[in-house]
Order: structure tokens, then sequence, then C-alpha cells
């Protein structure tokens, strides 16, 4: 199980890393070095998401249309499952209030602590698990882990989680700490699964999951870089549908998108 879970036990090892050097610093970190360190995220974040969405729907053509012997237009093929995923996916997500309903529950959770001596410990917490555990690079990154055994998604996002919780422990204190529980659970359960969808699932769905979660990832950083703020969490269901709408395609039509057995 080490390939599987590889890449969450090393971000959990830099999300404790950080934390202790986060709070061993005795005073805030100075707001201009905060602001440096978030807006470095953002744009590695969106590098990212070029790479997960662009260069990766240009090797899936390169690979899969000699398979399919469809030339130019297999291209656009692929494009359309990914555009579709996303819309699809965003539609969903809005109608489920997902990006409303996490808002929500953080509030909650935040309500359910203010004026106690807990509620300090609480934020850092929350904000520290929706940070390192609701977002598309965390998805991306356990598919890849658990699906594949490559854990290089997991190993960038560990990096960026080190210095993250840098910054968030010496805000926050022991609750970022805390928060590795959630990092463990979360994306070693989401790495396991992975790994028990992984065989039903074809090559080109997977690569098209990781399409999609790249264009997640894009509006990630333009959110934390703050040009846009976009309900991001809307947009995560999209990550899970190309797998349905490559077998629908491939029902209605076999050898559109797949080579004939």
């Amino acid at each position: 199980m080490w390939h599987v879970l590889n890449g969450t036990v090393i971000n959990v090892a830099t999300v404790v890393v950080g934390s202790v050097i986060g709070l061993s610093v005795s005073a805030k970190l100075p707001e201009r070095y905060r602001l440096i360190v978030l807006n470095s995220l953002g744009l590695i974040t969106i590098m990212l998401g070029v790479d997960a969405a662009v260069l990766r729907l240009d090797d899936i053509v390169k690979q899969f249309a000699p398979l399919v012997g469809t030339g130019r237009t297999y291209g656009a093929r692929v494009a359309m499952v990914m555009i579709g995923a996303l819309l699809l996916g965003a539609i969903a997500g809005t109608a489920l209030r997902l990006h409303e309903r996490i808002e929500a529950l953080g509030g909650w959770i935040h309500g359910r602590f203010s004026g106690q001596d807990g509620r300090m410990f609480a934020e850092g917490f929350l904000t520290a698990s929706v940070i390192f555990c609701v977002g598309p690079l965390t998805l991306v990154g356990c598919l890849q882990n658990g699906a594949h055994g490559d854990p290089s998604f997991l190993y960038i996002k560990a990096l960026l989680d080190g210095f993250c919780s840098i910054a968030l422990a010496s805000t926050f204190g022991w609750g970022v700490f805390a928060s590795v529980l959630t990092v463990g659970i979360f994306q070693g359960g989401l790495a396991l699964l992975a790994f028990a969808i992984a065989k039903p699932l074809d090559e080109l769905s997977i690569a098209l999951m990781t399409t999609v979660g790249g264009v997640v990832l894009l509006a990630t950083g333009l959110m934390i870089l703050e040009i846009k703020r976009l309900p991001v969490a809307d947009l995560l269901p999209g990550i899970f549908l190309p797998p349905l709408i490559v077998w629908l395609v491939e029902w209605i039509s076999p050898g559109v998108l797949l080579p004939l057995p």
C-alpha cells in the first residue's frame, strides 16, 4: 500500500514540520511575507492548472488519436468531453450549492466555538483543513497516486502545504497542527478509493479527470490571487464526470473515443 499512500504520508509530514516551525515563531509573520507566500501559491497553482489541463490534453491526443485513427478530429472530441464534464459538473455543484454549504459549515463550526477558549483552535483547524483538503489539487493528486502510483502531484502539494502551514500556524496556533488528522484521513481515503476504482476505469477517463481538475486548478489560482473570486467548490463534481461521459459516448457510438477491441 506504500505506493498508494506515499504522497499522503509525505504531505502529513510536511504539514507537521511546517506547523512546528510556525508555532516556534514568537510573533506573527509580517504582512508582506504572508502576502508574498499567498501570491506565490496562486501563481504555482495556475501553472499546475495549465500543465494538467492544456499539456495533459495534448498528451491524450498524441496517445489515443493514432489508436482510434481519427486524426485531428480526435482532439476536438476529447475537448468536448472535458468541456461537457466541466459544464455539467458546474451545474450540478451549483444546484447542490456546494460552495454555500462549505461556507455555512465553516460558519457553524466557528459559531459553536465563539466566546469559548477553543475558538482560536477551532478556527485554525477549520481554516487549515479547508485549505489543505478542499481543493482540486487534493483530488487530482490522490487520483494520480491511487490509480497510477504517481505521487508527484501530492509531493508538490506537500511542499506548498508545508510553507502554507508555517504562515497559518504562526497565526492560528495548534489548530493548524491538528489538521494533519484531516489531511491523513481525507487524502488517504481518496487515494485508496482511487486505487479501488482504477481498474474498472479506462486510461482515457482517468486522464480526462486530470484535465478537468486542471481547469479547476486555474480557477483556484485566480481566486488565491484575488483576480476573480469563483465558487470553486461548485466546479468539483465535474472532475468525476468524464468516465460517465466516455462510457455514454462509447455506448452510443463505439470507437469514437476508445480503440475498438
